[in-house]
């Protein structure tokens, strides 16, 4: 007996390391990538404005009253006299984009901008106030109010979130939902996207260094993560989760029928 017990303590000892390092793999990111290596960032990090995405624009200039007409913060522009327009004004509402791709600007009223980055509307509006003889010399700013992405599935706290700016990575949007659980699969993280009219189904490996060179490792406006649970996580949903509870009443009351028979054997022998 001790022999086999000497010889059986080796293998479960093998067994746990076997399945200790599977686990560690798979909930390993970019594993097959080499360390202290060097990658070109080929991704596009921006679609280009689409409809319904909220854009706040402001115009700056030395001659700041002449910027007044165009700027929704005109309560924090100081005029010449050293007073100060609307102020505790309402908070800046931003540019919705509608469907057909335009914005409605002050002054310079309907301008379509639909697929352009926000670096190329700012020039546009620049051009066009200093064209159009409004502004000598404006510096436009455009930044999205509304960037928002959805994560759902096996994550810490799935929920939506809204980003300041416009560019996001998958890493980063995961890390803002407290990451993956242990049971969410790493290898096929679903990305639905809206492009063009479209809805677009991808998948992106978290544990491949192709990530990084993946169209979906920059996450869009309105891209909605979905992180499937791994198989084991899925079956046990499946069971009662009160399952446990049964089993455990169930043994206690063999437990106890187990001992009522014991004593009841015990009874009837020391009586003979």
């Amino acid at each position: 007996m001790q022999t086999k017990t000497r010889l059986l303590l080796p293998l479960v000892g093998i067994l746990l390391m076997t399945v200790s390092c599977r686990q560690h793999r798979d909930i390993a990111y970019v594993k097959d990538a080499t360390r202290d290596s060097a990658m070109a960032i080929e991704g596009v990090f921006s679609k280009g404005i689409q409809a319904n995405d909220i854009l706040y624009i402001y115009v700056e200039s030395q001659t700041m009253q002449a910027t007044v007409p165009f700027n929704q913060e005109t309560n924090k522009v100081a005029m010449h006299d050293g007073t100060v327009m609307n102020p505790g004004g309402s908070a800046v509402s931003g540019y919705l984009v509608n469907q057909d791709g335009d914005i409605i600007f002050p002054v310079l009223g309907k301008i379509k901008v639909l697929g352009m980055t926000h670096a190329e509307l700012a020039r546009a509006i620049e051009q066009r106030l200093k064209d159009e003889g409004h502004v000598i010399d404006p510096v436009v700013t455009v930044k999205l109010m509304n960037f928002r992405v959805c994560v759902l599935g096996d994550v810490a706290s799935p929920g939506q979130l809204v980003v300041q700016g416009e560019r996001l990575t998958i890493f980063e949007a995961l890390s803002m939902v407290g990451d993956l659980q242990i049971s969410g699969q790493r290898e096929n993280v679903t990305i639905i996207r809206e492009e063009n009219g479209n809805r677009v189904i991808g998948t992106i490996n978290l544990a491949s260094k192709d990530v990084f060179n993946s169209p979906y490792y920059f996450l869009h406006q309105n891209d909605v993560v979905y992180v499937e649970p791994n198989l084991k996580k899925k079956r046990n949903s499946d069971r009662d989760p009160m399952i446990m509870t049964y089993i455990s009443s169930g043994l206690s009351i063999i437990s106890v029928l187990s001992s009522m028979y014991y004593y009841w054997v015990l009874t009837k022998y020391y009586n003979k």
